[in-house]
């Protein structure tokens, strides 16, 4: 009886998702962005001068440039310079993302801040992405991407699924209750279900929308992949430095798995890898980031 109560709602969720009819698409930004990116004549002032007419995208880029974790060693004061310094497609993959989190931007209640909500899942992209290459992988912007979007289900169930979500925040409070099970049993659907969803409605590459299915548990991942595993480990690490974090992550347990793929080589070497970097994970949250 439970499994039947739990498909019904996970059908109904299934057609509220595909059917609601707001669902952004690409930003006329991004589309443009994309077309002049896919033009191998487009040159670096055509390109800030489409991100520089939205000023807000503009402020983000900047501010995501010149943090502490994104890790540019120069000064970055334009956007022109930014497209220079950062690459093509490492501006696109940072307009994608930045695009998609606004899309689904909501007013903040008691249910979801939404300035903690940004705060973490900033502090997340730009911490997969340093982390990344401190661990020798070059996925950099990818890990980015990934990073800020792990968690883009929970302002959509906020935005969406109203009753639902509230329900299972207050059941979270009173219960403690494991987030991803809550969820579940309220809408027959998941956060980073949902989530995958829409980076697939948005073409993002297969790599980044499965890393966002199993950020909780990436050993349940067809393929145990180094994105998947660095979303982990940092969403993980804002719990146990006390930086950064969200409420809905609170009880996040480590998968284990991600050591052997990440290049860990123990439990022991891992405490002294995430200690290492609180000072810089303080100073990212200190930052014109989130000012």
């Amino acid at each position: 009886m439970e499994e039947q109560l739990y498909q019904e709602r996970r059908k109904k969720s299934e057609l509220a998702l595909s059917n609601v009819y707001n669902l952004p698409a690409m930003s006329a930004t991004m589309l443009e962005v994309s077309k002049l990116l896919d033009d191998p004549s487009t040159n670096t002032s055509a390109l800030s001068k489409i991100i520089g007419r939205d000023q807000g995208l503009s402020t983000k880029i900047l501010s995501i440039a010149n943090s502490p974790l994104y890790g540019l060693t120069r000064k970055v004061s334009t956007i022109d310079f930014a497209i220079l310094i950062i690459g093509y497609q490492d501006i696109k993959n940072i307009v994608v993302a930045l695009t998609m989190v606004d899309s689904f931007k909501n007013k903040s209640d008691k249910y979801l801040d939404q300035n903690s909500f940004w705060m973490h899942s900033m502090l997340t992209g730009t911490a997969c992405k340093r982390i990344a290459e401190d661990l020798g992988f070059r996925i950099g912007s990818e890990a980015f991407v990934a990073g800020l979007l792990h968690d883009l289900g929970v302002p959509v169930m906020h935005k969406f699924f109203k009753n639902e979500f509230e329900a299972v925040v207050n059941e979270l409070k009173e219960n403690n209750s494991p987030i991803l099970e809550t969820e579940r049993t309220h809408l027959g659907l998941d956060h980073q279900e949902i989530g995958h969803f829409l980076a697939n409605k948005w073409s993002l590459p297969e790599h980044l929308s499965t890393s966002i299915l199993y950020h909780h548990k990436p050993s349940e991942s067809p393929e145990k992949d180094v994105l998947t595993s660095l979303v982990h480990l940092v969403d993980y690490m804002t719990q146990k430095l006390e930086i950064g974090g969200y409420y809905l992550d609170q009880d996040i347990e480590l998968d284990e798995t991600i050591l052997e793929v990440l290049g860990i080589a123990s439990m022991e070497e891992l405490e002294i890898f995430i200690e290492s970097y609180r000072e810089l994970f303080a100073e990212e949250i200190n930052s014109d980031l989130f000012s």
